[in-house]
C-alpha cells in the first residue's frame, strides 16, 4: 500500500474522527444504537438519558473502551429548558463544540383524546418536540459559524401519518418534521444540514411499553398487538433494528450526504408508501 493510502486509512475507517456528537435519549434503544455507530466511526459522544446509574456508567465506559473515543454523560431532564442549556454548555466545555446533534429523546402515552391526561400531553410535547428546538437553538449559530454541522431529528412514521390514540405523539412528531424543514432552509447555504429519520416500529424498550399499553387499551393479547396493530401497518412485517437507524444517521453525517437536507427519511418497511 502506498504511503498516501496508508495515511488515509484512519480517515476512511473512522470518518467522524475529531467530531463531537451529542445524542439525546441515548442510554438505550435507538439513541444508544446511533451513539454506538457514531463512536465506531470515531466521534466523541455525549450520552443523555435516564436509567440505572451503574448501567449508564458501564455503557459509557464500554463505548469509550471499544471505540477508543471520549464518551461523557449528561442526565439532563429534557422537559426542562434550563437543564438542556446546562447540558449543551457541559458538552462544549468538556469535549468542544458540538458537530453532530441527534435529537432522539422521546416518551409515549396511548389513550383516546377524551381520556388523554393533560399532563401527559404537556410532557410528550416538551420532550419529543420542544427539547429539539432548545438543543438546535444552542448549537446552530456555532455550526453556521464553523460552516459545518449535522442535525438529525429522530421523528417517526407518525411524523408523516397518524394513528388513533396517539394524539400527543403524532402532533409532536409532525412538529419535529416541520422543525427539521425550517432549520434546513435557514441553514441551507451554511454547510449545516438538518434531516429527520422517520422509523416505523423499531424494537426498543419504548415499543415494548407501547405493546403493553395498546394491549390494555384494546383489551387484546400482546401478540395480537404486534401482528394486528403495530406491524399491520408495515408491509415488510418486521421490526427495524437500531443498527439500521444508526447506519442511516452515520451516512447523514458524512460527505456523501452534503446535499441531503430538509428530508424526512422513512425507515418503515413501506408503511408510508400506502
Amino acid at each position: 500500500m502506498s504511503d498516501t493510502l496508508e495515511a488515509l486509512r484512519p480517515t476512511i475507517a473512522r470518518p467522524l474522527s475529531g467530531r463531537v456528537a451529542l445524542i439525546t435519549g441515548s442510554t438505550s434503544g435507538i439513541g444508544l444504537g446511533v451513539a454506538e455507530t457514531l463512536a465506531s466511526q470515531g466521534a466523541a459522544v455525549v450520552l443523555n438519558g435516564f436509567g440505572e446509574a451503574e448501567s449508564i456508567l458501564r455503557t459509557r465506559d464500554r463505548l469509550a473502551d471499544e471505540h477508543s473515543v471520549e464518551v461523557v454523560y449528561s442526565g439532563a431532564d429534557l422537559s426542562d429548558p434550563k437543564a438542556i442549556g446546562e447540558m449543551m454548555a457541559y458538552a462544549r466545555d468538556v469535549l468542544g463544540p458540538v458537530d453532530i446533534l441527534v435529537n432522539n429523546a422521546g416518551i409515549q402515552h396511548v389513550a383516546p383524546i377524551g381520556e388523554f391526561p393533560a399532563a401527559k400531553w404537556d410532557a410528550i410535547i416538551a420532550i419529543n418536540l420542544s427539547s429539539a428546538f432548545h438543543t438546535i437553538r444552542a448549537v446552530l449559530p456555532e455550526m453556521v459559524e464553523r460552516r459545518f454541522g449535522r442535525i438529525i431529528n429522530v421523528a417517526s412514521a407518525h411524523g408523516l401519518v397518524a394513528s388513533p390514540f396517539k394524539s400527543a405523539y403524532v402532533a409532536a412528531k409532525h412538529g419535529v418534521v416541520g422543525l427539521t424543514k425550517t432549520v434546513a432552509l435557514e441553514a441551507a447555504t451554511s454547510g449545516v444540514t438538518c434531516n429527520a429519520i422517520c422509523p416505523g416500529y423499531v424494537y426498543t424498550p419504548l415499543v415494548e411499553k407501547q405493546i403493553q399499553e395498546q394491549a390494555r387499551a384494546h383489551r387484546i393479547p400482546e401478540e395480537r398487538v404486534v401482528s394486528d396493530i403495530l406491524l399491520q401497518s408495515q408491509p415488510n412485517k418486521k421490526f427495524a433494528t437500531v443498527e439500521e437507524i444508526g447506519a442511516l444517521a452515520a451516512f447523514l453525517c458524512g460527505a456523501g450526504a452534503d446535499s441531503i437536507t430538509g428530508a424526512a427519511l422513512a425507515v418503515d418497511g413501506g408503511w408510508t408508501a400506502h
